[in-house]
């Protein structure tokens, strides 16, 4: 593949287009329509894009049809969806963007929505978040479990699209620009330690794949590879894929939060956490 094909959905998905183009919509419309004071500035704006075309470019390019024929190719795509793409879009802060929508939304329609409210505090749990977030990536690849989903149409999207639903969760739970000196928002210490906890277990997956003697994933000889390259080296580019680039991910996240502790240490007067949580300001 070449040229424009490259750029054309490889497995159409109606559902996954028209997604990605709501989400660019209505970041556009609120853009247009928020006053200069709130909107995002132009650095923040391009890194929003990025994160989203990134994502789509994995999930509806030809990327995805290497991603189903070459294993480090399908480790780069989860990469993409579980980490870059939603490291990029968290660090974008487009909570102003959620907050102008937010206001839209009647005040009639707002008690059906608590059942998402709910389920969003408890996706954001500092216990749930963190073991689903690498729960999710030992569930996938696991070898049963890999081998239905890359031959289920159905199973596959729903394994991208949880992928990429949980990196933004968790991410954003990571990278919330809400301070906790003055909100409820978690502490800069917890941040840290949820990066490094996570860090660990995906290392061990991803050694564990690239040390493995025999074939671990045997569904990308039974389909055909699209690129003649050896399957050992197949599964090692694809273990390395998942051990070194999420613990670097990692480390970076430490370096960003502890700059962002570092850089509000004193700039808010120490108060008592009853205080804080009782205080107007918790509310976002």
């Amino acid at each position: 593949m070449n040229g424009v094909n490259a750029l054309l959905p490889y497995d159409f998905s109606p559902w996954t287009i028209t997604s990605y183009m709501l989400v660019m919509v209505f970041y556009g419309v609120a853009l247009l329509r928020m006053p200069a004071s709130e909107r995002p500035g132009p650095g923040r704006i391009v890194t929003f894009v990025v994160g989203v075309v990134m994502c789509y470019a994995v999930m509806q390019t030809a990327f995805d049809y290497y991603s189903q024929y070459m294993f480090f190719v399908h480790r780069g795509q989860h990469l993409v969806l579980h980490h870059v793409g939603p490291v990029l879009i968290a660090l974008s802060n487009p909570l102003p963007i959620m907050r102008f929508w937010g206001r839209k939304i009647p005040q009639g329609a707002r008690p059906w929505l608590a059942p998402v409210q709910l389920s969003y505090r408890v996706l954001q749990n500092p216990v749930v978040a963190p073991v689903l977030f690498v729960g999710l990536v030992y569930f996938w690849l696991s070898p049963g479990i890999h081998f239905d989903a890359m031959l289920s149409r159905q199973l596959y999207w729903i394994m991208n699209w949880s992928m990429l639903l949980d990196g933004l969760l968790f991410w954003w739970l990571i990278f919330d620009p809400r301070s906790p000196y003055i909100t409820n928002a978690l502490g800069y210490g917890k941040r840290m330690l949820l990066l490094a906890l996570v860090a660990v277990p995906q290392m061990l997956l991803g050694a564990w794949i690239v040390f493995s003697r025999g074939m671990v994933y045997d569904v990308y000889e039974v389909c055909g590879r699209a690129w003649p390259l050896a399957p050992e080296t197949d599964q090692l580019l694809g273990g390395l894929l998942t051990w070194i680039p999420p613990a670097m991910m990692s480390v970076l996240g430490i370096l960003i939060i502890l700059r962002r502790a570092m850089h509000e240490d004193g700039r808010y007067p120490k108060q008592p956490a009853a205080l804080i949580k009782s205080s107007g300001h918790m509310n976002t």
